[in-house]
Parts: structure tokens; C-alpha cells; sequence
């Protein structure tokens, strides 16, 4: 199944950001910050996408001592 298919447009445009910025592991992760700068989307629309991705297994968040890491699992 699509990612199209899974979850919203926002959601999509955030897991095509953070792919094409390289966030795929967990050493090479991005914060929301960054990804909101990449997306040029609000933030809060930003994190409301990324709990999106959580929730239906496309994405990971690590805590760290900052900001917390996001990373792409599919």
C-alpha cells in the first residue's frame, strides 16, 4: 500500500521532505524544525503530520537532550 493511500496530504508532504533530506536512520535524523523549514509548512501543521507518520508505523522519534529526532522506517 501507498503511502497516498495511508495518510494525509500534509503527511505525505512531510515523509517526501524528510526522505529527500536523508532522514532514513537513526544516525541521520531531523528535527521538526528542520523539517518544517523544508516543507515550508506551519509548524503545527508539521507536527500534527509527524504524529500521523508515528501512529501509522512511517516514522520514529527518538527523545535527545534538545529537540527530539525524526526518521523515516518505510
Amino acid at each position: 500500500m501507498a503511502i497516498e493511500d495511508e495518510v494525509s496530504a500534509n503527511s505525505v508532504r512531510v515523509y517526501k521532505s524528510m526522505r529527500d533530506l536523508g532522514f532514513l536512520t537513526e544516525e541521520k535524523m531531523g528535527t521538526a524544525e528542520r523539517i518544517t523549514q523544508a516543507t515550508k509548512l506551519p509548524k503545527n501543521m508539521v507536527l500534527n503530520s509527524l504524529q500521523e507518520l508515528l501512529a501509522k508505523g512511517w516514522a520514529r522519534r527518538k527523545v535527545r537532550e534538545k529537540a527530539a529526532g525524526y526518521y523515516l522506517t518505510k
